[in-house]
């Protein structure tokens, strides 16, 4: 009996996937516990409307991280903080503090764990981090640390 998975089930098949398994697998367990349908003509027309959407969903989240990524790289956060006279700072700058101020500045919001930083920013001038905005599309924003 041929099958469409609604759910991962280990060793016989992801979400989406159409199987052919044994009658009373699909009748006994896939089907009682929700995790298969019947492959009808029309099941199998709603799960290719369905890849459709998603399909187009995911195109449309890459063409905006794109968009967003050009946005980003044509501007610059400036953070002010306290520092020595040798130009290193009082602490350090974190991601959520680049994050407050990019948002505050630019009104453009960040997550704070893409933002590729090894060590926090710990000297003053400009600096340059990766944020990874899609799978596909990393950005890189500048950062200005100015002395207040």
């Amino acid at each position: 009996m041929k099958v469409i998975f609604l759910s991962e089930v280990k060793n016989k098949g992801q979400r989406g996937d159409v199987k052919e398994v044994p009658n009373g697998y699909a009748q006994n367990y896939l089907f009682k516990n929700g995790l298969a349908e019947e492959a009808t003509p029309g099941n199998l027309k709603k799960l290719k409307e369905q890849q459709d959407a998603a399909a187009a969903a995911a195109e449309q989240k890459l063409v905006d991280a794109k968009l967003l990524k050009d946005e980003i790289e044509q501007k610059e956060v400036e953070i002010k903080t306290k520092s020595g006279d040798d130009g290193r700072l009082f602490g350090s700058i974190s991601s959520k503090q680049i994050v407050e101020a990019y948002e505050k500045q630019h009104g453009i919001k960040l997550d704070k764990r893409k933002i590729d930083m090894s060590q926090p920013l710990k000297s003053l001038g400009y600096h340059k981090l990766e944020v990874k905005l899609h799978q596909e599309v990393t950005a890189v924003i500048r950062v200005h640390v100015v002395e207040q």
